[in-house]
């Protein structure tokens, strides 16, 4: 199948959740909304759980792409960082998805597919992977720092440079998952990943 049907399918399932609680999502409904018949979603899902799956995986793809642009956007490195959690807050705001992964708590309208990974028989590479292991808020956490890391780290940066670059990237991430979880209130993510960064970046 092509790509652009599997990414159709998963809109269609994404439109679907935003509707009604995920139980209450039909393959065949999905299936109709992306114009394929229901044998074609099942070919390239397995299940109802493979699309959840699926679904999850691309949402945290999405997710981290947009953490790749936000630090590459900017040439200071705080401006990136702060970037970097504005575009967690806002995303997390507005993608139920999202917010489920890094927080971990998913409602009961939501799939709550295990984070672990699950026997795949699927000949479909994406499904393949989406079948692997999904990540938990803690893999999370550690993969936006150790990108932002990479960004940030120039050659000839020496260790303990790194470690505290680490630690400045990890406060932010974090941070920024705090604003996920109670939203701050006039200023909003900027205000607070600036101060904080104030105290840890000099210059």
């Amino acid at each position: 199948m092509m790509p652009a049907a599997r990414e159709s399918l998963l809109d269609a399932a994404y439109t679907a959740l935003a509707r009604r609680p995920w139980s209450a999502v039909r393959m065949v409904d999905v299936a109709a909304a992306a114009g394929v018949s229901r044998q074609t979603l099942y070919n390239e899902f397995g299940s109802k759980e493979g699309l959840a799956r699926a679904l999850v995986r691309r949402e945290a793809d999405g997710y981290l792409a947009g953490i790749d642009r936000a630090l590459a956007t900017h040439s200071d490195a705080r401006d990136r960082l702060t970037a970097t959690a504005e575009w967690t807050a806002a995303l997390a705001r507005d993608n139920a998805l999202v917010r489920a992964m890094l927080t971990g708590c998913w409602s009961e309208r939501l799939p709550s597919p295990t984070l672990s990974a699950v026997p795949s028989s699927s000949a479909v590479p994406a499904q393949r992977r989406a079948d692997g292991p999904l990540p938990s808020p803690g893999d999370f956490v550690a993969i936006v720092r150790d990108r932002a890391v990479a960004v940030l780290s120039g050659p000839g940066v020496n260790k303990s440079d790194t470690a505290d670059l680490a630690r400045s990237c990890e406060l932010v991430v974090r941070l920024a998952l705090s604003c996920v979880a109670a939203p701050p209130g006039e200023g909003g993510v900027s205000d607070l990943v600036r101060s904080a960064l104030h105290r840890q970046l000099a210059g």
